[in-house]
């Protein structure tokens, strides 16, 4: 297990704290680089880590145990409590936020909109103004399942207005302190000074920089913990110590539903899944320059907790490798292995070009390299290496796993399926325009969003489209679809809106968890 993350344990590299537990017991425990690279701290199990959404879980018991007291219904309005947003056509519950079938959009990627980045310290008041003035939802609630920060920002609101205390203090209360979990807290106060605490960092070219936040926002984030106080965690999941007694972790352990009846594998907080025909129950975490991961094979009574300080470490495939050597004897599948094959190099290249979806808002590009692809999503370069005749996946040492399969017919390409996790996204092969500067200047102007109460200004700088307000990205707007437009980094795409005597009239913007935001030309 050593070997698995022998390339951080060095002084002069974050790293990560392991833990695993097997039948009640911490089996092994042990750090690997530094928590502070500045003093050069060594990381343990004592460590304290931000862990990401990893901290969902939490929130999600503070909202079982009020449904649990009869407190809050989980078939509630979600108006009832937070009456501050919009009417909807159709009405959001409690247990829509839970299991993230909400269609509300990501707040983090609204605020980013907005001009306010996780770098400044912007409140939880800022953000309810923000979802107050939406327009709409990115999908009619139950729909669909689909991932957003603002589910569980909103179950933090939640339990502070029905509590009256700070989720932080109710999760002390009725989580932490009665477990005798001391050195975990939601962080709500970013000037706290915390015991053991590491430090957040991300690559550079000369080394690594510090990658923190300043930002007081909990619940959907926001806990800093240890290894050791995430076993007290663990083995709570068998014998609860808390309010609720079984009834509340059969709730914890049970996976949403689609208003279809369809079942999804996101439950409170935890993802219910299986690996290697082994059921598992976890939940991942990424933010600032933190990685988390804790991962349960509740029938082998055995966790693999792996808290990391590095944006760029994959602790969830980390977590799988240590499993994959302690629990082989229990495996019914094997091992997943990525069995590349090789492909001539003109069947690479006819795969390379621009895809899109406008009505998911993503556009990606796929560049051919010797041996394997190149694709650009998001702002993200990720190598493919071919599997099949037209299926792609990332390596074993990529930050992201996803697969990529390419459709196509009678000699053309049509479409690549794109799957992350348990979604997945089906693009279309489309081929640029390349407008002239005299058509670029139909989309200059200044534009307005209601909803976000912020100006953008378009204009043309040596035949490029860009954005020119204050703090916008350097990068130019790539043309994509006429019309469609996307900024790679931050990534962001645009799709501008005519009227019916062919006028530019505004735009509206996508991110990856927030789509249809509208900006009305005014000049």
């Amino acid at each position: 297990m050593d070997k698995l993350f022998s390339r951080w344990d060095r002084p002069d590299s974050p790293g990560c704290a392991l833990g695993i537990i097997k039948d009640g017991e911490i089996i092994y425990k042990r750090g690997y680089g530094s928590a502070n690279l500045e003093y050069g701290v060594p990381i343990t199990s004592k460590t304290v880590f931000r862990i990401g959404s990893t901290s969902k879980q939490f929130t999600a018991f503070c909202t079982a145990l009020l449904a649990w007291r009869k407190d809050i219904s989980l078939d509630d309005d979600v108006r009832e409590y937070i009456p501050e947003l919009p009417k909807f056509e159709k009405p959001i519950k409690v247990k829509n936020l839970i299991h993230h079938t909400s269609g509300l959009p990501d707040y983090l990627e609204l605020m980013e909109l907005a001009g306010m980045s996780h770098e400044v310290n912007y409140s939880s008041e800022d953000v309810i103004d923000v979802l107050s003035r939406l327009r709409g939802l990115n999908f009619t609630p139950g729909e669909k399942y689909s991932y957003s920060n603002t589910n569980y920002f909103l179950l933090g609101i939640i339990v502070e207005r029905v509590t009256g205390k700070t989720l932080s203090r109710f999760a002390e209360e009725n989580i932490f302190k009665p477990l005798g979990m001391e050195n975990t807290h939601f962080h709500d106060d970013h000037t706290l000074i915390v015991k053991n605490r590491a430090v957040g960092y991300a690559p550079r070219d000369d080394g690594f920089r510090i990658h923190e936040t300043m930002l007081d926002i909990v619940g959907d984030g926001g806990v800093f913990t240890t290894v050791e106080d995430l076993y007290i965690w663990d083995q709570n999941f068998y014998k609860n110590r808390l309010e609720g007694g079984d009834e509340i972790i059969r709730m914890m352990l049970t996976p949403g539903r689609l208003s279809s009846g369809e079942e999804i594998k996101y439950a409170f907080g935890l993802i219910i899944d299986e690996y290697r025909g082994l059921r598992i129950v976890h939940h991942g975490g990424a933010f600032v320059g933190f990685r988390a991961e804790m991962m349960r094979f509740p029938e082998q009574k055995f966790t693999v907790i792996c808290l990391c300080n590095l944006a760029t470490i994959s602790p969830t495939k980390l977590a799988k490798k240590v499993a994959d050597i302690c629990l082989s004897q229990y495996f019914t599948k094997e091992l997943p292995t990525l069995r590349p094959v090789v492909l001539p190099h003109h069947k690479i290249q006819r795969l390379a070009g621009v895809y899109a979806n406008p009505d998911a808002g993503l556009a990606c590009w796929v560049d051919a390299e010797e041996g394997g692809l190149v694709l650009n999503m998001y702002g993200l370069k990720l190598k493919l290496i071919p599997v099949g005749e037209a299926v792609f996946r990332t390596p074993d040492d990529s930050p992201v796993e996803l697969s990529v399969e390419f459709k196509i017919g009678e000699g053309m390409l049509s479409s690549m399926t794109i799957k992350f996790r348990d979604e997945e996204e089906v693009l279309r092969r489309v081929e640029p325009p390349s407008p002239p500067a005299i058509e670029l200047e139909e989309y200059v102007g200044i534009y307005y969003s209601s909803e976000l109460r912020t100006y953008y200004r378009v204009g043309v700088s040596k035949g490029r489209l860009l954005f020119k307000h204050r703090g916008a990205p350097k990068a130019p707007l790539k043309s994509v679809m006429r019309d469609i437009f996307v900024v790679t980094d931050p990534y962001v795409m645009v799709r501008f809106i005519r009227r019916r005597d062919g006028e530019v009239m505004g735009f509206k913007v996508a991110t990856g968890r927030s789509r249809g935001v509208y900006f009305e030309k005014i000049t």
